[in-house]
């Protein structure tokens, strides 16, 4: 057996195989040519101290032992053809995708519909809203091939470890190219330039074992026949003049894995008599400061070495009994516009894989439970959906019509008062001052006028002229859940109907959502082999 050891290391000496190699060959009281092999398994980065050290847990093999490499996933992969069952997933996110790559090892075939585009023609309409301000409502930061997480960081770090296989998850990734090191970094994550690659290479690998993908389909109905559900209706969402515009599917069972911003699915669900239910979440603003203060204050350094990754924070107070927490935090990153309809402002952030940008920014949000909207409560099971989309509307409202921010700089934003000019920022559309203190719900606004004068306290240096809150953080979670059953992850009244991932409410972010995907897929298995 090999010995498991943590060794502690500079930061120059975290990339220098020689030294990792010697400093653990050290520690296990053998000569660095005896280690026939040497397995990091985790690797974090420890700044509480004088000085930044990476914490490394590895596997020393010595002269003796043998390393085996565990087998890539895809070499147990079969392809199928609908023989043994056909499942409908609703959605090319991660929660689709990781259920439909679990569904294919169970030897079942998945047929993904989205209603937005591919990941790689997703790109004009991203820049048709960050340069000229047009929503392009089935494609844009939030939907389309890869869903949020795409264009949004690719962060990977999840709470969630016994909802699934993280690693099994992790590992699929580097299957599709992700890079290696998400195995060991505690805080993994892949960048906004390399996540659309890696999403397109599992479309391929879906494709390639019988699966199918359809894009720029909308669901807009369910078949229903007694109490279960038998397939879909979609209208194409494209320009293709030849393009069917109404199609029916049908299927063994249905996924709905559409993400926290398919407002449209969950209307369709009430009209349809299908039961959902209010959800709480959270709503906020997005702190961006520079890049080089987030560093300073968090390593003690200035510059950072160019050993270190830009620096993060992850900041968490009580307000009026509510949680008030730094939120999706991306160091080097940009502030994106994140809309999903004309009309609405929505910010959210992302970084590339570098995260080089001069900027470090950071959702602050509040949490919305549902005793905090009582003039809500006539909107009934919309109540919080209602209260986040009035609050987007009138973001918008303020402005030009355009896309640009509604911003303060920080310390205003505390002291309630209207900035004279702002600091530079990543956001491309732009910022212009606006009374965020009255545009914001009075009690929100409140909760994180308190909340960021506790985290200056915190995080010395975090209250800066050059720090600038831009509205609004609002698609934190979803508002609205669809219930399951607990054990038959169906819904409990729809046989066949498989709410899933983020957007019903089981997951929070890319890695959680894809670990929900394939208990579903398990769960899909169960039924599809012994249909109620």
């Amino acid at each position: 057996m090999p010995e498991l050891l943590e060794i502690v290391l500079r930061p120059e000496e975290r990339a220098n195989e020689t030294i990792l190699r010697q400093t653990a060959a050290r520690q296990a009281g053998i000569r660095p040519e005896q280690v026939s092999h040497l397995e990091v398994l985790k690797s974090s980065l420890d700044a509480r101290g004088r000085e930044p050290v990476y914490r490394v847990r590895v596997a020393v093999y010595g002269p003796a032992e043998t390393f085996h490499p565990e087998p890539a996933i895809l070499s147990g992969f079969c392809p199928v053809d609908g023989r043994r069952g056909r499942v409908l997933i609703v959605g090319a996110g991660p929660a689709g995708y990781f259920a439909a790559l679990e569904l294919i090892e169970n030897g079942i075939q998945p047929i993904v519909l989205d209603r937005g585009k591919d990941a790689r023609a997703r790109r004009r309409d991203l820049r048709a809203i960050q340069q000229f301000g047009i929503v392009h409502p089935h494609s844009n930061y939030c939907f389309g091939e890869g869903g949020a997480g795409t264009y949004s960081d690719g962060k990977l770090y999840t709470r969630s470890v016994k909802r699934g296989d993280v690693r099994k998850a992790l590992r699929l990734l580097v299957e599709h190219g992700a890079h290696s090191d998400i195995l060991v970094e505690a805080h993994p994550h892949i960048g906004s330039n390399k996540l659309p690659g890696v999403v397109q290479n599992i479309r391929e690998t879906i494709l390639h074992y019988g699966g199918e993908v359809h894009f720029e389909q909308q669901v807009t109905d369910l078949i229903l026949q007694d109490g279960r559900v038998t397939g879909v209706l979609s209208e194409y969402t494209g320009t293709l003049a030849s393009a069917a515009c109404a199609r029916a599917w049908t299927a063994d069972a249905v996924v709905l894995a559409t993400g926290h911003s398919a407002r449209d699915i969950y209307r369709l669900l009430q009209a349809k008599g299908i039961r959902i239910e209010p959800k709480p979440f959270a709503l906020g603003v997005r702190v961006e400061h520079p890049q080089a203060l987030i560093d300073r204050v968090q390593y003690r350094q200035n510059p950072r070495s160019p050993q270190l990754p830009a620096a993060s924070y992850s900041l968490v107070c009580q307000v009026q009994h509510r949680g008030v927490f730094s939120f999706c935090m991306c160091p080097g990153g940009l502030i994106v516009p994140a809309a999903t309809a004309p009309g609405e402002i929505v910010v959210n952030g992302m970084s590339m894989s570098r995260r080089d940008s001069p900027f470090a920014n950071s959702g602050v949000v509040s949490a919305v439970e549902t005793e905090d909207l009582a003039p809500w409560q006539k909107h009934g099971v919309f109540a919080h959906l209602e209260f986040q989309a009035e609050v987007e509307r009138r973001m918008f409202a303020a402005g030009d019509g355009s896309q640009k921010g509604p911003a303060l700089r920080l310390p205003d934003f505390i002291a309630g008062r209207l900035s004279a000019d702002l600091p530079g920022s990543s956001y491309i559309p732009g910022l212009y001052p606006a009374p965020l203190f009255e545009l914001l719900p009075r009690f929100i606004y409140r909760r994180l006028r308190d909340g960021l004068s506790q985290f200056g306290k915190m995080l010395r240096g975090y209250h800066t002229q050059e720090a600038v809150v831009v509205g609004t953080e609002s698609r934190t979670s979803a508002p609205v859940r669809i219930p399951r059953d607990p054990d038959t992850l169906m819904h409990p009244e729809v046989n066949g109907l498989f709410p899933c991932g983020e957007g019903a409410g089981y997951a929070g972010g890319i890695l959680s959502a894809a670990m929900d995907g394939q208990r579903v897929a398990h769960a899909l298995a169960r039924y599809v082999g012994n249909p109620v």
